[in-house]
């Protein structure tokens, strides 16, 4: 049995792991190597989460211990794979990447789930994230879309887990995973079900527009991981449904989308009501000011690292088409289109509106095409049912605004079309990057307008360092405009963000 796992031979039960002492792990704050909020950083600043930690009963965060192949690699080693693999590295004390999942010591139980899922080496970022979270360092990630990003801080997530005291009556979660979308967040309550299910972690995924009963009873039960959106998450709070008292692992994901939501306030909010000496994870596909300046409130000399570079780029598996034409001009050619590329695979059609998402979809079927329309104005079942005919190939082509632009994981899309052309070019990389994902290779067909020109210059930079041909109609509309003043290049008006498009 692993050093990690907490749990007795019966599976049904927990061992009362107070009285455990053989983790080897470091205590959030104590004598042994200690990561409390009392240390300096880097700059030999006093930590901003130097807080009164009286009466916080201590807990386990540092589960690494280097496996003798990982030692042995020497610095030259190290650097080479690091180039190899795109990784890029930041802080004191980084340790190695690991090229196993053995390597990484993660328990039976969960090298099981890894073998069950399929997977035969660890991504990029999961082999230089696994061994810096199971550290108990702060850390934050920047990534594509599809790069296993969500498995990179699950895993050491449940060690963490099974390291904990067992919840009492009236305990709130140990894990807590905040996203911007009810989407994303389903997607990653089904990675942590199933890869706790063996270590019988229980989770629940707490998000709006759908009725609160079933969510408070799970709340009230008390789960070790909660995965939420940061509105319904205040309201359970507010409502006494659930405290972030025992949250020890805190984990951000997709802090950008949240940011150009309008999230800001909340997340503020909600970590105010955690524990200081915490350890939070904090993931971006990008990394602009706001997102920077965000995490510098919320983790203490934290470990960093980027897979590619942190400039807007896309995913170069994706062959990326941009034709400029007139918006008179779209319907006729998405409809050639679809004659061209249609052979069931799954299309992913997007628009800027719900109503034109409506209206599109509607002519699509009038005209004999299999589409259906996902957007926030449709109930939850309404759009899981979507969802569900899109997964299965039953209607294999479905159109969406950008709230399924991040999170919706869907194997084998192949196709992605920008009916409209997004407000945003980070909104550009992470539509198209719903295909093209976990290896596989897609496609990306982009509608632009001249309304659209203000993106022309950047737009062909990014499809240029993804070697992607570049139309002489938008080179040359990019070499005549000016790029997007700041706010529309990057991240929108926040004020016209805050609800579901």
């Amino acid at each position: 049995m692993s050093r990690y796992d907490s749990r007795t031979g019966d599976s049904t039960s927990y061992r009362d792991r107070r009285s455990d002492s053989g983790f080897g792990g470091t205590s959030a704050y104590g004598s042994s190597g200690s990561h409390s909020s009392s240390k300096k950083d880097n700059d030999g600043n006093e930590s901003p989460r130097k807080l009164d930690l009286d009466g916080l009963t201590p807990f386990e965060k540092n589960f690494y211990v280097e496996s003798p192949t990982v030692a042995a690699m020497t610095d030259t080693e190290v650097e080479e794979y690091r180039k190899l693999r795109e990784i890029t590295v930041e802080g004191k004390d980084i340790p190695k990447p690991v090229k196993s999942f053995r390597d990484v010591g993660f328990p039976d139980y969960v090298l099981e789930e890894i073998k069950k899922a399929g997977f035969t080496e660890p991504t990029p970022i999961q082999s230089q994230g696994w061994p810096m979270a199971m550290k108990g360092r702060d850390l934050i990630g920047i990534a594509e879309t599809g790069s296993g990003k969500t498995i990179s801080y699950l895993l050491p997530a449940i060690v963490h887990v099974n390291a904990q005291p067992i919840l009492a009556p009236g305990d709130g979660p140990i894990v807590l995973v905040l996203a911007p979308t009810r989407e994303l967040a389903v997607q990653i309550q089904q990675e942590a079900s199933k890869f706790g299910s063996s270590s019988k972690i229980k989770s629940t995924c707490i998000y709006g527009g759908v009725p609160k009963g079933p969510q408070v009873r799970d709340l009230q039960k008390g789960v070790e991981i909660v995965i939420a959106t940061p509105g319904r998450l205040i309201d359970m709070m507010e409502s006494n449904n659930t405290n972030l008292r025992r949250v020890t692992y805190l984990v951000l994901d997709e802090a950008d989308r949240m940011l150009d939501m309008g999230f800001d306030p909340q997340i503020r909010k909600i970590v105010s009501h955690i524990r200081p000496d915490r350890q939070t994870l904090y993931w971006s596909a990008t990394w602009p000011k706001e997102v920077e300046q965000l995490s510098k409130k919320f983790l203490y000399n934290p470990y960093k690292v980027i897979i590619g570079s942190s400039d807007l780029k896309a995913n170069r598996a994706i062959r990326q088409i941009v034709d400029v034409i007139s918006e008179s001009q779209k319907y006729n050619k998405l409809v050639k289109l679809l004659e061209d590329i249609m052979d069931g695979s799954r299309i992913l059609v997007f628009l800027d509106t719900k109503k034109g998402c409506d209206q599109i979809t509607r002519q699509l079927r009038m005209d004999g095409w299999p589409a259906l329309s996902i957007h926030g104005d449709k109930s939850q079942a309404e759009r899981d049912w979507v969802l569900s005919e899109f997964r299965s190939g039953k209607s294999p082509i479905m159109t969406a605004t950008d709230v399924a632009a991040r999170g919706l994981d869907v194997k084998d899309v192949k196709y992605v079309i920008n009916y409209d052309f997004p407000g945003s070019l980070e909104d550009y990389v992470h539509r198209i990057g719903r295909t093209g994902r976990a290896g596989a290779k897609g496609t990306a067909y982009t509608f632009f307008t001249v309304a659209n020109a203000r993106f022309a210059k950047e737009l062909t930079n990014i499809l240029e360092e993804a070697g992607q041909k570049v139309s002489p109609e938008l080179a040359s509309m990019g070499r005549s405009t000016a790029p997007p003043p700041p706010g529309l290049g990057g991240f929108r008006d926040r004020g016209s963000r805050r609800g579901w498009s």
